[in-house]
Formats: C-alpha cells, structure tokens, sequence
C-alpha cells in the first residue's frame, strides 16, 4: 500500500474544485440554517438550478459566460421565492418538507424524456464550459502539477470561495446581519421591534440559493457535464455534514468543514481499496469499500456531535437556537 500516494491524492482534495463547490454550497447552508434559522433540505436543488440554468443558456441560446452566469442567478433567486412564498410564515419544520421536495421535482424535471431537448434527461448536458475556459489567461505548461485549465477552475473556485465568505462576514456583521440572528433566536421578539421577519427571511433565502446556484456552476464546470444523479438528496446531506463540521454561525466553519469532508472521504477510500489490493481485507470489494467510507465518515459526525457539537470553529452559544 502505498501511502505517499494516499496522502498525496487526500491533500489534492484541500483546494479542489469540488471542494470548493460544497465549501459555496455550505457557506449558503450558514446563511439559512446557520445565521437565519431556515432549515433547507434542499440546497442541491439550488445547485441543480445554477448548473441547468448555466447550461441549458449557453447551450441552447449561445449566450457568453457571463450572460449564463447572471440567467444562472436570476433563476435561483425565483427558485427561492416560489419556496420562500408560500412556507416562510410558517413553521421552519414547513419550510423543511417543501425545500426536500422541491429539489426532487427538479431532477425528476430535468430527466423527464420530453424535455430530452432540452435538459437532456437522464443522460445530462455536456460541452458548455467553451466560454468559461477561453478567458483563461495562463498559457499551457505546469502549475503546480496541474494543467492550465485544472489551475485555472481553482484559481477560480477558490477566489469565488474567498469573495463570497468575505461577503458574507461584512454582512453578518452589519445590521442586516444582526436582524437575521434575531430571527433565529426569536422571531416574535424581533417582529415586535417592527422588523419585517418574512421579507429579511425571504433575503436570507434567496441569498444562500444564489450561493448554492454559484457552487453548482462550479461544480459541474471540471467535469464539462452537468447529470441529474449528481444533484440527489444525499448531496444536501454532505453539506450539511461540512456545515457541521466547521461550526452551524460561522463564515470559515463550512469552508474548513468542506475540506475536512473530502479529505477523510480520500484518506478512508485510499486505505480501504489499498487493503483491498493487498489481500489485507478479503472480505469487502471496491464497490463495498465506497460506501463503507461514507459510514465512517457518518461515525466520526456523530463522535462529534457528542464530544463538540459546536464544530471545529463554532462556539455553543450558536447552539442556543437548535
């Protein structure tokens, strides 16, 4: 077993464009769960939207780059309205069961075989990220190990992860950001100094969507393809599992947690297919081995739960609310 390689191949996954992806993703977990009290269940549906919206734009009208990106943001932010309407005067609980829905309509939309023009059902969309790489400004060559297109989305990724959680600090800190922990502590208390919860709420959650619609983008420009089975229930799971791991009120805690996820998802993958190539472990296959490494990563969430249920940098008075 060869652990340089192992190791290697787990740092490799620190500065990821997937990472930086699910970093944007929980990042807009922090602004609805996090600082406002929301409980979206459905933050892969806001990714879905930003890669389809992005895509199906660039593909089928020939819009440029930024066109696509904007077309991308406007449609999250409907996104969050047609959720936020009708359930954010409501219980959180509400807001909960429509968010998980609403991201199952979406990917079964999207493979449904009358739009095949379209979305391209099951099979997805591809070749779209023409425009995004022509603008890239490194020449051919090594970077680091990597070619000028794998350095060029991390670049990008990455500065996107930097802006957005600069961002978001200036305005958890401002009073906008002040209302919105108000809201999560208490909303009733909040609503008798004449604030307008619904409208701050609805802020809030077309806010975090936008991010999620960014880290879809992101997320899908690498592989070149966008696929309905990417942007299933389980994704919103792992971002709330990086949400956790770096802290619930934090503007850094998704972004480490998002590393931490990837990093222990290489290093358990690693060790356990190396076993496996060895004759050390005969008794799982690679197949096996894949979804054992998301129960260990499932008991070391629940280690911590139990011994610092605030996160690596969150603080328990961010627990009074939960």
């Amino acid at each position: 077993m060869d652990f340089g390689f192992i190791l290697s191949s787990a740092a490799g996954e620190l500065f990821s464009p997937t990472t930086a992806a699910y970093a944007l993703a929980a990042l807009g977990l922090a602004v609805h769960f996090g600082y406002s009290g929301l409980l979206n269940f459905g933050q892969a549906g806001f990714m879905a939207v930003g890669a389809y919206g992005f895509a199906i734009s660039t593909l089928t009208f020939g819009v440029p780059f930024f066109v696509g990106l904007v077309i991308a943001v406007i449609c999250s932010a409907i996104f969050a309205m047609l959720l936020g309407i009708p359930t954010l005067r409501l219980r959180a609980d509400y807001l909960a069961i429509v968010t998980i829905a609403a991201a199952e309509i979406v990917r079964y939309i999207v493979t449904t075989n009358q739009l095949t023009a379209v979305t391209g059902s099951a099979n997805g969309l591809a070749a779209f990220e023409g425009g995004f790489y022509a603008m890239n400004p490194f020449p051919a060559g090594s970077y680091m190990g990597m070619n000028n297109r794998d350095f060029f989305i991390r670049v990008v990724g990455w500065g996107l992860v930097i802006i957005c959680c600069t961002l978001v600090w200036l305005l958890m800190r401002s009073p906008w950001g002040r209302v919105l922990k108000g809201i999560r502590e208490d909303e009733n208390a909040v609503r008798s100094l004449g604030k307008n919860v619904y409208a701050y709420k609805m802020q809030a959650l077309i806010m975090g969507g936008v991010l999620g619609a960014l880290a879809g983008m992101i997320f899908t420009l690498p592989r070149g393809a966008v696929q309905p089975a990417n942007y299933g229930t389980e994704l919103t799971f792992f971002l709330y599992t990086c949400l956790l791991l770096g802290g619930l009120g934090t503007v850094l805690g998704p972004v480490i947690g998002a590393m931490i996820f990837w990093v222990v998802l290489s290093l358990t993958q690693g060790i356990l297919y190396g076993l496996i190539e060895s004759g050390a472990v005969t008794w799982l296959n690679t197949v096996q081995a894949g979804q054992l490494r998301y129960i260990l990563v499932g008991v070391a969430l629940m280690l911590l739960m139990i011994f610092r249920p605030q996160g690596v940098f969150g603080n328990k008075k961010e627990l009074a609310f939960a």
